[in-house]
């Protein structure tokens, strides 16, 4: 025999100690056997697709609701069903405060412009968050109509402004007379309301302005606008 024989021999041996030759060999054999090997490579593949699922993590785990603007709301809008809808949204991106349901929103009202598709937060609709965050937490809200509607205009939500009444003059006397003084500030605007024809009177005319102040100087600014005019300037 030649050593190129014997090279092949050797040659041919080292292939066939191969594992996939091996499994060639098998599943060339008798059928009983290539059964057998082919439910051990079935098992096998189940028992990794097992524990790949069990450490895979869940998707939907990673996602929750968001509520969010159907379109476009104007400052001072009353929000209503049709207004809203509920997204799914990555949780990493799901802003703090973030509302989850239509009943958290519906019939509140909303503090500044909401673009359609903005998440709602607790911060974007005028309450107790809002309120506490203008003006601490002794805050409380309340509302006042400016002796001049115009003013209104100029106002924005985070505007802040001194509140201002006639003195003891009233509010028919000359400036130097009623002695206008502050009554209290600064007061923080959390929305301005549109006007609304709710009848004849002051009461009825002219924007309502939201402003947040600490709850002593809250209620010294209703009791003003209860007894006459009351104007704000900004600072």
């Amino acid at each position: 025999m030649g050593d190129d024989d014997r090279r092949g021999r050797r040659d041919r041996a080292a292939l066939a100690a191969r594992p996939w030759h091996r499994l060639l060999a098998v599943l060339r054999g008798p059928g009983w056997a290539r059964v057998a090997l082919l439910r051990r490579v079935g098992a096998g593949l189940l028992a990794a697709l097992a524990v790949v699922l069990a450490v895979a993590p869940d998707g939907s785990a990673d996602e929750a609701p968001v509520l969010v603007t159907a379109h476009d709301l104007a400052p001072g809008s009353t929000i209503r069903a049709e207004d809203l809808t509920v997204r799914t949204w990555p949780s990493a991106l799901v802003p703090a405060g973030a509302l989850r349901s239509p009943a958290d929103a519906q019939g509140r009202v909303a503090a500044g412009a909401v673009r359609a598709g903005e998440p709602l937060t607790d911060l974007r609709l005028v309450g107790v968050e809002l309120t506490a965050r203008a003006g601490g937490p002794d805050a409380a809200a309340v509302p006042l109509r400016p002796a001049d509607p115009a003013v209104a205009a100029l106002l924005a939500p985070g505007t802040v402004v001194d509140v201002v009444a006639p003195g003891p003059g009233g509010s028919g006397a000359s400036a130097e007379q009623a002695g206008a003084r502050v009554i209290a500030g600064p007061a923080t605007v959390l929305t301005v309301l549109p006007a609304q024809n709710q009848g004849t009177g002051r009461s009825g005319t002219g924007p309502l302005v939201l402003v947040a102040l600490p709850r002593d100087a809250a209620t010294a600014v209703a009791a003003a606008s209860l007894a006459g005019e009351i104007a704000v300037t900004l600072r």
